[in-house]
């Protein structure tokens, strides 16, 4: 079907390929990154996005799919990092550095230990660009899959993620959700290692969330603008890469940039002119 429309659009298949893969990253990371973004886990979603690296050699190594491999591993480290802050003096965030960096140096051993097969700048930083159909329709299908769970679950996670004193008095299992949303986070951040990397995928995850709570308070819309942002980061950032020969995924990140930066500027919600106006 892929190849039909590419033939028929006369575009390289590896082009559209690179197209709809932005998309789909671009829509999926918007729904996940707004609850990342309102439950102020951008530091957790950075990282899981490095803790699933061991989970990714471990996976090739014994031969199993990297999904299952990986997203254990993230979910291993949430476990690790909350226990580490519920059971100590230390605080989250250094906690999160404890876990961030072991994970992601016993990752680092693993590559090398597998030797051939693996390419630690291949998962770093991906390739939009070379992305199989094969694992784009994985991505499509963990997307669906993805909007499902938070649909079914919207209204728990929306108590859940404003006000967890109320989610418990009314006898809503917070840390499930929690868990749930770090599970999520490891299954797209394993999804779109081909297409941005480790290194940019939490780029994705925040940016077009974070652009979009600047100009609205009420989550559904957050969500769908964030979609929305990512998706047209995506898509420019892949027609800029083309046309200026660029690293595509840097690309999409830094048009997501631009777009918050405008956001920044220009929003109602922000109201930088005004603050700088009334400072002045």
């Amino acid at each position: 079907m892929i190849d039909y429309f590419s033939s028929l659009l006369n575009i390289p298949i590896y082009a559209l390929n690179a197209g709809l893969s932005a998309i789909i990253l671009g829509i999926v990371s918007g729904v996940l990154g707004s609850f990342i973004v309102l439950r102020k886990m951008s530091l957790m979603g950075d990282a899981l996005s490095h803790a699933v690296l061991p989970g990714v050699a471990l996976s090739y190594i014994l031969g199993i799919n990297i999904l299952v491999g990986a997203s254990l591993f993230g979910l291993l480290a949430a476990i690790l990092i909350q226990f580490i802050t519920s059971r100590s003096n230390i605080k989250s965030d250094t906690s999160i550095g404890i876990i961030l960096s072991s994970f992601f140096a016993l990752g680092i051993v693993l590559i090398t230990f597998a030797k051939s097969g693996l390419d630690l700048t291949h998962i770093l930083f991906g390739n939009i660009l070379a992305v199989p159909q094969s694992e784009l329709m994985q991505s499509f299908i963990i997307m669906l899959v993805v909007i499902a769970i938070i649909s079914l679950l919207y209204k728990e996670l929306l108590i859940s993620s404003f006000d967890p004193v109320v989610s418990k008095a009314f006898g809503l299992k917070t840390g499930f959700y929690h868990y749930l949303l770090m599970m999520l986070l490891s299954v797209v951040t394993v999804s779109s290692l081909s297409q941005v990397g480790i290194v940019l995928v939490i780029a994705m995850l925040v940016i077009p969330a974070a652009t979009s709570y600047l100009w609205t308070n009420k989550l559904i819309h957050m969500i769908i603008l964030a979609s929305t942002i990512g998706a047209v980061s995506g898509i420019i950032g892949v027609i800029i890469s083309f046309r200026f020969n660029l690293p595509t995924s840097a690309t999409i990140v830094l048009v997501g940039v631009s777009l918050f930066a405008i956001s920044f500027i220009i929003s109602p919600k922000n109201n930088f002119l005004r603050k700088g106006v009334k400072e002045g």
